[in-house]
């Protein structure tokens, strides 16, 4: 078996297609989509609304170039007007017709022989400008709005139509798909992945669109200035797009392989809270919490490696960004002085639109690091929409009969798993299965019985060979009208979190509320469901949570009969019930059989002793075929088995063919069934409350008690999250303080440079108004060598901020993700029951909320620090040159800061509707993956696609709502910038012209506070992700403050004996917490005794059994361990003395000899001590006939192995533990007779000095009990050996003579 579980699809559809398949190993290659592919769910309404955003984003683009031609005609202004302040300083000259003479009459002309003019109105001048100004900003403000609102709603209905179509197609897959691709995974790109599509094709294209328009127009407005000093800065250019190049290519193939690490890491957390009984019995949670992280170093040094790679290209990019400018003011200043081609005005146009290009190209690249976090998650996503299912379930084609009979037959089918083609499971089958007929099926476990069900189903096509239905190959017939015949019941039926009369109706859509009654009746259902306080509108939990395993089954036996099927197929369909309820439904089920080709599969051969067929299996092939009498005749396979059987029931008066009550988790089942037990059986079972009375036979309810589907601990009622403290956040940054403090002084010099940067500009433009040419060329040299040494140190300082604060990020994200699954993992199991802790809600937080506190710390805290000082250092210089100027610019900052603190607001409130939603939308997807068979079985994908859909609407309106306000505050505060310039402007000239200020120095204040104003713009960017960030820490923190109710702390002690007392103990499940499922229990059993509990379903065996664990505490009363009580005992101690088999075990997705190891975490178990445990729980020869041996690969939840080797293991596992307490919860009941007989002697020896605490129905395994329990409603109405409660002939004589007889 493979090692490693592909999570591509399975390439080539059609096996003959090689194009196909090239095309796959091409595609294979490729790491991410192209960029256009992403829209390609766009309706032409969403490509107007992007086209006119996209145009919108365009014209916005050419605001800032607009503006520079505006500024180009001011600076000559000023200019002009400071030459002729100049001159009319010299009592000599006068101003006369706008031009400046001596007194003496001649005019006065400067060195280079030009006239000086005068009389300029300063003030009229600044007026036309500053409406210049205004009017730009009034268009900045409209088509800010639309470019923003436009892009968000069009990417939002993508979104949810690319989710609506990932859905539909994988649950259109055929089964072999999921069992190549983990549920884990699968939920995770479902949030994650679609998220990233969502940001590549939203708003931040439109500031693409913008920053790139701007760039182009920048360039535009260059080469109107002055075209040779654009050629020469545009020379320069191609470096930096070079250098942007190079990191996108980079940081696209590091995000592709982010994502996968991630998804890893998901895969792991999700198996282990599906199945975090077990790991609790078992003290996994430490080893658990390691293998989770070990999962996450991947991913974060690839998120290091991606904050390196950027600061490198982004110092890059600023160091070429500012030699250009040296180069392009130097040779400016000789384009304006010596040749006379440009003047100062042009020169400041010229050079400050190529400046704002070359920004505004700068600044692109951020989005191009979202659109390649999209096209990488987009790969798999896609790959997934265009596959082909190879049974397509939703497909209209195929033939569908008009008259079926129900005649199956298998020729020469052979069949691989997809996910272990290497170990053949049916070789060159062959059989005929007659209409009307009931055929049974036995043999060993693994011999491919329940295999060739999930062929008649059609969940997988056969390799070799073909299936026939009335001679029809039904590779030819319609899928869903194939299965719309079939009725099965499995030994683990899966039920739906709804009401059980939609459970039922899932059988059968638009069947009639008479004709569910009757087929309730018919499966001795109707009884307890009457009982019930909401009858059947009772929900029934996730999973079935809420019901026994009888209940369950009975529940699952009226949805296939329901169905009116024309082949009924019963797989263990009567494992979980008791005795009584089982001679009822077994009586049931012979009477539906009339007229229908039933199948059944079954270990108890007592059940299928009137089959018209017994067919006998042995590795993949039929060996024998005949009637219950003619196969005894024979003495086979069949004769074996029976004898086998008879033999260990001898001495009882009858065989009580049946187990218990039912797990709650089963293969393939519910993840939450999954959580719900360690034994898997009744796990949290919460129904222990209705409970057919043991002494009448009937049921009988507390009907006093009202069932209450939700349920809200006092300390979990949801209430509203506030965002956490920016210092807490931090405070969990702490190790990594001397990476934060580098990060901020990097990030501290590059929010200096840009101040300093305005005092080098306006130092230029002084310069042009000195008279001195000498004087002028020495400071020009001066300045531009300055900014040589700038560029130097601005690469520098962002490669270290960028590095620095990615490094602490990462470490960060990793500790608060281990840090939350380690404080998951300490939470009572109590908790675990709470629907809003389902796994998939917590994987989602643990996925997206750790990430998302980056948001608030990291690379983030590096551009707050570079925003304030630039903030600080620009309004310091403006203040220090003239304050009045700078107060009126000021007056603008707060509406700037207002519209983002507005944003930041609003959005917060989006992202927690945003939350609930889409955690609503993936418990319909979770629940639906989880039990894809069981949905493919009833035929039913199509509905829960529906639920899914109808689920995605409110998140888009959502969505909708963010867009408008978003492009809003947007828009103002793009548009206040503007209208701050025309302000200072406009009283700039006043205060030149009437208070004597030099006109270098407007400049000077204007450009510190404006590009001051841009860095609060930049930071208004990034307030988005900074509220996501805080509400993400507040929920998290929520989870890292809970206290458990079960304190794990408490005593321990040497020589643990194993006296167990249970004191009057009282106990009601938390989430039902009107139901009393144990109601005094006292019984006790002594260190090497053994205890046996029976009772019918749902009496409370299994609850006391976890209260031992210490899964939950009593209500009222005590359990007593060595005289200490279970409340003082240290958690992890007490369980490491317990080891556990339950009849539905949870095995990890790991190798067989981990799963075995997992018995012991305390200490590394050696291969000697695996290979022991295994041969005495008769797993050993089995595992040597593997490929890999015990290397082999389970599967998710063990599902490459058969039932009964899943039990094997789970033995082994137990044995390894060397447990003082051992408790066997149907421990046998999922093996064969054959296995069950050698096993149940291996732990008849592992019993041997141990105290035992057994649950079963199978009453010959526990007869030579020292004690026998009998429980009815949660006491023990009969307590003593089997001989002595025989003579009672009481409650526990009338359990063992009812039933069906054995053969």
């Amino acid at each position: 078996m493979k090692k490693t579980i592909k999570l591509t699809p399975i390439p080539g559809v059609d096996k003959g297609d090689e194009k196909q398949n090239r095309y796959e190993k091409k595609k294979e290659k490729t790491l991410s989509v192209g960029y256009f592919k992403l829209f390609q769910f766009a309706t032409w309404k969403d490509i107007v609304m992007m086209v006119v955003g996209g145009f919108c984003a365009l014209i916005h683009g050419t605001a800032q170039p607009l503006m520079l031609l505006v500024y180009g005609m001011m600076t000559d202004t000023f200019l002009a007007y400071e030459l002729e302040v100049q001159a009319l300083k010299d009592p000599n000259k006068e101003c006369i017709n706008n031009t400046i003479y001596w007194i003496n009459g001649s005019v006065y002309e400067m060195a280079e022989n030009s006239t000086v003019y005068c009389g300029m109105d300063m003030e009229a001048q600044m007026t036309m400008f500053a409406y210049y100004y205004v009017g730009i900003g009034i268009i900045v403000l409209f088509v800010c709005y639309f470019q923003i609102a436009l892009w968000v709603t069009a990417a939002a209905r993508q979104t949810q139509r690319i989710r609506k179509e990932y859905f539909r197609k994988v649950m259109r897959m055929e089964i072999g798909w999921f069992d190549c691709n983990s549920v884990g995974e699968l939920n995770t790109r479902i949030s994650d992945d679609i998220n990233k599509i969502n940001n590549a094709i939203a708003e931040q294209v439109s500031i693409f669109i913008q920053r790139i328009s701007t760039f182009v127009f920048g360039l535009f407005v260059g080469f109107i200035g002055g075209w040779k000093l654009t050629l020469v800065v545009i020379a320069v250019t191609p470096l930096i797009g070079l250098a942007a190049g190079l990191m996108i290519m980079a940081l696209s193939m590091l995000t592709g392989q982010e994502l996968k690490a991630y998804a890893k890491a998901g895969a792991v957390a999700d198996e282990v809270l599906s199945s975090i009984r077990t790991v609790a019995a078992f003290g996994g949670e430490e080893k658990e919490a390691e293998r989770y992280d070990r999962n996450l170093v991947e991913a974060q040094n690839l998120g290091m490696r991606k904050g390196t790679i950027t600061g490198f290209f982004q110092g890059c990019l600023w160091c070429i960004i500012f030699l250009c400018y040296s180069l392009a003011l130097w040779y400016g200043s000789q384009l304006v002085i010596d040749f006379k081609e440009l003047s100062p005005g042009s020169l400041i146009q010229v050079f400050f639109a190529v400046l704002v290009g070359a920004i505004n190209l700068g600044q692109a690249s951020p989005c191009l690091h979202v659109f390649a976090s999209g096209r990488a998650a987009a790969k798999t996503i896609f790959e997934t929409i265009d596959r082909e299912p190879k049974i397509d379930c939703f497909s209209e084609e195929g033939h569908k009969l008009d008259k079926v009979k129900g005649d199956i037959e298998f020729h020469n089918v052979s069949f691989f798993y997809p996910s272990r083609p290497e170990v053949k499971i049916l070789n060159d089958l062959s059989m005929q299965i007659k209409a009307g007929e009931t055929t049974a099926f036995v043999g060993p476990s693994g011999s491919g019985k329940s295999t060739t069900i999930q062929l008649i189903q059609r969940f997988y096509d056969p390799d070799g060979g073909k299936v026939t239905l009335d001679g029809h190959d039904i590779r030819t017939l319609n899928t869903k009208w194939l299965r719309s015949l079939i009725g099965i019941v499995e030994q683990e039926p899966v039920l739906f979190a709804t009401t059980i009369a939609e459970n039922i109706r899932f059988g059968q859509p638009g069947v009639t509320r008479d004709e569910i009654i009757q087929a309730t009746k018919e499966a001795n259902a109707y009884n307890f469901i009457m009982e019930l306080p909401q009858k059947f509108n009772t929900m029934v939990g996730e999973g079935g949570g809420q019901m026994s395993g009888g209940q369950k089954q009975r529940i699952a036996i009226a949805r296939a009969l329901i169905r009116k099927p024309k082949i009924l197929l019963l797989d263990m369909a009567t494992s979980a019930l008791d005795n009584e309820s089982e001679a009822i439904v077994q009586e049931a089920l012979d009477k539906v059989h009339m007229g229908r080709t039933t199948i059944s599969i079954t270990h108890r051969l007592s059940t299928i002793r009137n089959a018209d067929i017994i067919i006998g299996f042995e590795h993949g092939q039929t060996v024998e075929k005949g009637t219950h009498s003619e196969l005894l005749e024979r003495k086979g396979v069949f004769f074996t088995l029976v004898t086998l059987q008879n033999r260990r029931t001898t001495n009882d008066e009858v065989s009580p063919a049946h187990k218990d009550d039912f797990d709650l988790k089963k293969r393939g089942s519910c993840r939450s069934s999954k959580r719900n037990s360690v034994r898997l059986r009744s796990a949290s079972t919460l129904s222990n409350d209705f409970v057919p009375d043991v002494l009448s036979g009937s049921p009988r309810i507390f009907l006093d008690m009202e069932i209450t589907p939700e349920y809200k601990c006092k300390d979990d009622i949801d209430e509203h999250v506030e965002s956490a403290p920016v210092a807490r956040i931090l405070k969990y940054n702490k190790p990594e303080w001397p990476y934060l403090l580098l990060g901020s002084l990097a990030a501290f010099a590059n929010g200096a440079v840009i101040p300093f940067y305005a005092v080098l500009f306006s130092e230029i433009i002084g310069a042009f108004a000195i008279q001195d040419i000498n004087k002028q060329r020495e400071l020009i040299n001066g300045i531009c060598l300055t900014f040589c040494f700038l560029a130097i140190a601005t690469f520098f300082s962002h490669f270290i901020q960028s590095f620095a604060f990615a490094k602490s990020g990462e470490l960060l994200t990793r500790r608060l993700r281990t840090l939350g699954f380690q404080t998951i993992l300490r939470q009572e199991i109590g908790w675990f029951d709470d629907p809003r802790n389902s796994p998939g809600v917590l994987t989602t937080r643990l996925a997206t909320d750790a990430s998302m506190i980056q948001g608030a710390t990291g690379s983030q805290i590096g551009m707050v620090i570079d925003s304030l000082t630039n903030i600080g250092a620009s309004v310091i210089i403006a203040f220090y040159v003239s304050w009045k100027l700078t107060l009126v610019i000021l007056c603008f900052l707060p509406l700037v800061g207002l519209s983002g603190a507005s944003q930041a607001k609003l959005l917060t409130g989006f992202a927690n509707e945003d939350d609930e939603a889409m955690e609503e939308v993936g418990q319909v997807s979770s629940e639906a993956l989880s039990n894809i068979r069981t949905i493919a079985g009833l035929a039913k994908e199509s509905s829960f696609v529906e639920s899914y859909e109808q689920k995605l609407e409110l998140p888009l309106k959502s969505s909708k709502k963010k867009a408008n306000i978003y492009g809003l505050c947007f828009g103002f505060a793009q548009c206040v910038i503007f209208m701050a310039y025309a302000a200072s402007f406009r009283y700039g000239g006043y205060l030149v012209a009437f208070e004597g200020l030099q006109f270098n120095m407007v400049f000077r204040v204007i450009s510190a506070v404006v590009t001051s104003g841009t860095a609060l713009g930049k930071a208004f960017t990034l307030t988005p992700d900074f509220a996501k960030a805080k509400i993400a820490a507040a929920k998290f923190f929520k989870l890292l403050d809970r206290a458990p109710k079960i304190r794990l702390e408490g005593e321990k002690w040497e020589n643990f004996r194993g006296d167990i007392d249970f004191v009057n103990c009282k106990f009601t499940y938390p989430t039902r917490p009107d139901v009393q499922v144990l109601n005094g229990l006292v019984v006790s059993v002594k260190s090497g005794q053994t205890l046996a509990f029976v009772g019918c379903s749902g009496c409370g065996k299994s609850t006391s059994i976890q209260l031992l664990e210490r899964f939950y505490d009593p209500d009222e009363g005590q359990v007593v361990i060595d005289g200490r009580l279970s409340h003082t005992v240290n958690v992890p101690f007490l369980r490491a003395q317990i080891g556990i088999v339950s009849q539905e075990p949870v095995l990890f997705d790991c190798s067989i000899a981990e799963n075995i190891q997992y018995g012991d975490n305390r200490r590394i178990v050696r291969m000697e001590e695996i290979v022991e445990a295994a041969k005495k729980a008769f797993l050993h020869d089995f595992v040597m006939t593997l490929p890999d041996e015990y290397e082999t690969k389970v599967g998710a939840q063990g599902s490459q192995l058969s039932r009964g080797q899943k039990q094997r293991i789970a033995i082994a596992r137990a044995i390894v533990r060397n447990p003082k307490i051992l408790l066997l919860d149907e421990a046998t009941s999922a093996l064969d007779t054959e296995s069950e007989q050698i096993v149940q002697s291996a732990l008849d020896e592992a019993r041997k000095g141990r105290t035992c605490i057994v649950i079963a129905h199978r009453l010959s395994t526990i007869r030579t009990a020292d004690k026998i329990a009998m429980m009815s409603h949660g006491v023990v109405i009969e307590l003593g050996t089997h001989d002595e409660l025989m003579a009672q002939r009481g409650a526990y004589h009338k359990l063992v003579t009812t039933g069906a007889p054995i053969s």
